[in-house]
């Protein structure tokens, strides 16, 4: 499987935002964007007269890396989500918090979206009881996620559930940090979804 392995602090650069791909760092001083606000490469810091198609396609990149979705994947999430009723970008948005590499990330289980990743691929976590290895699996309202028994000693897992603040939980999660569980109370409303997206912008370009 195609997967990017270049850096990600490259990744927060080219789209001049920080995407939170490396956790704890992105909040301290070591961030790129903090040390150097400007796209990678030789050209970086040329000025860049961007056009509406620009403005689209670098709205669509970033809402890629900040979730981990290939090109492939990601078109066919946004077909899913035209087919649904109710607005395509909304739909969209919803799609990809209910991952659940985003519900384990979001419920504070771990401090990264790469992070999370590991921990469902090496069969850390369960839904409903039952062992997931898929990250891009999708939770639906009532689903428990949690840290399967073996593995709630990890130093990773318990680090994170540390750090993990009141007031950082999206409303429609709920987190025992007991249990190492997270409950989905809800699907997430689109004033719930954190990150700056412009969906609008990813629907017209698909649109074209």
């Amino acid at each position: 499987m195609a997967r990017y392995t270049g850096s990600v602090c490259r990744l927060c650069r080219r789209e001049g935002a920080k995407l939170f791909l490396k956790g704890e760092r992105c909040l301290s001083k070591k961030c790129a964007i903090e040390r150097r606000a400007y796209a990678p490469g030789q050209h970086g810091q040329a000025r860049v007269k961007v056009k509406e198609y620009g403005t689209q396609l670098r709205e669509k990149q970033k809402v890629k890396r900040i979730y981990g979705v290939l090109e492939k994947q990601f078109r066919l999430m946004f077909a899913k989500a035209d087919r649904k009723k109710g607005v395509t970008g909304e739909n969209l948005l919803t799609a990809l918090e209910t991952r659940l590499d985003s519900v384990v990330l979001s419920g504070g289980l771990a401090t990264s979206r790469a992070q999370a990743r590991q921990l469902i691929r090496h069969n850390h976590i369960a839904v409903n009881g039952r062992r997931v290895n898929i990250p891009s699996f999708l939770v639906k309202k009532g689903d428990e996620i949690q840290v399967r028994e073996k593995s709630r000693k990890a130093d990773v897992i318990v680090a994170a559930l540390d750090r993990a603040g009141e007031g950082q939980t999206p409303d429609w999660l709920s987190v025992d940090k007991g249990q190492f569980k997270v409950v989905v109370q809800d699907l997430p409303s689109r004033d719930q979804v954190r990150m700056p997206i412009q969906e609008q912008l990813i629907v017209e370009l698909y649109s074209k």
